[in-house]
């Protein structure tokens, strides 16, 4: 649902800037890792509402510090 707020053209453009993450799996467990689609609609999302990281909505599924510390 999310990907869908993200346009294929959009993704496509951030994919040639940013470069894939390599994930190495966490010892003895984790979370998984929050996608990037999500975290960029989510980035997408505070910059064009005009809420703050706080108040991003959980639709988008990472956390706010997630997507903040991504941002940053």
């Amino acid at each position: 649902m999310v990907e869908r707020l993200v346009p294929d053209e959009l993704w496509v453009l951030f994919r040639r800037v940013v470069p894939p993450t390599v994930v190495m799996p966490p010892q003895g467990g984790g979370r998984r890792r929050a996608g990037d689609r999500e975290a960029l609609a989510a980035m997408i999302f505070v910059a064009t509402s005009d809420c703050t990281w706080r108040q991003l909505p959980p639709v988008f599924g990472p956390a706010w510090p997630t997507v903040y510390r991504r941002f940053a």
